[in-house]
């Protein structure tokens, strides 16, 4: 019997993708469409969930600044999506490697019927060799966010942990501006500690989450922390790291001390 493939969701945040500008960061695309593409020859099974649709589209328009009207931010969104994949699928065909778009609302992970073609789309793509590039149907499902009638994504840290548990990937890894999750505030307090190791999210975990994340992107560590909840319950470990040194993704994959690893139920003691 064939040995299983080791499936991995790497989700990429808007900060990482970008400048402070707005305009895409082309170097840290090619990196990771480089990363990615060697991890997918060495044998793993890849799956991006990557942001930064609106960041996108807003500098492709040529807006000031993101839109604040929600119909502007759709249709940035909707620009900008159209833009990032090109764009990846140019830099990863330099690898030789085959990508494919996925966009999502969070009806078509509710829907039992939906998400059983989801995961077969996702398990035929794999089969096939394919990496696909998920994002979250911003032009469609933005009005369900932002009004409040349904919440069910909102932020692709969640949609990214949702993706996981659908595809029953064996690992979770967040591409982000920071290391992972630190005792205290590393801004304000020089000397906090990164934490490599969670078991469990207590209280004082929990605390340790701050705001809301840059202009540029939306998830601060509350979203990550929902994330790592939704990973660590469906049985598969979720890693911070930041997305600044993609190379590390290499020693994640073979489970070295980098970031945070927040380990899943029953694996605590593993």
């Amino acid at each position: 019997m064939e040995e299983r493939k080791l499936r991995i969701v790497v989700k990429v945040g808007t900060s990482t993708l970008t400048h402070d500008s707005g305009s895409l960061d082309f170097r840290s695309m090619e990196r990771l469409a480089r990363t990615l593409a060697d991890l997918h020859g060495q044998g793993r099974e890849v799956i991006l969930v990557s942001s930064g649709a609106i960041a996108v589209g807003t500098e492709k328009l040529g807006l000031a600044e993101r839109p604040k009207e929600l119909r502007m931010k759709q249709a940035a969104a909707a620009v900008g999506q159209c833009r990032m994949m090109h764009i990846y699928d140019k830099l990863f065909g330099e690898y030789n490697q085959s990508v494919a778009q996925i966009l999502l609302t969070g009806d078509d992970v509710e829907d039992s019927a939906r998400a059983e073609h989801l995961r077969g789309t996702f398990s035929a793509l794999l089969a096939m060799g394919v990496i696909p590039v998920v994002n979250e149907n911003d032009s469609v499902s933005s009005a369900e966010i932002e009004t409040g009638h349904h919440k069910v994504l909102g932020d692709n840290d969640t949609l990214s942990a949702i993706v996981a548990g659908l595809c029953e990937a064996d690992l979770l890894v967040l591409l982000s501006d920071i290391d992972g999750l630190y005792d205290a505030d590393p801004k304000t307090h020089p000397d906090a500690k990164l934490l490599h190791r969670v078991t469990e999210l207590t209280p004082e975990i929990l605390e340790m989450a701050g705001g809301a994340g840059t202009w540029r992107g939306t998830g601060g560590m509350a979203t990550k922390l929902s994330a790592a909840r939704v990973a660590m319950a469906a049985g598969f470990d979720m890693v911070i790291t930041n997305g600044a040194r993609m190379e590390d993704l290499y020693g994640i994959v073979e489970g070295q001390n980098i970031g945070t690893r927040f380990v899943a139920a029953g694996k605590g003691d593993s």
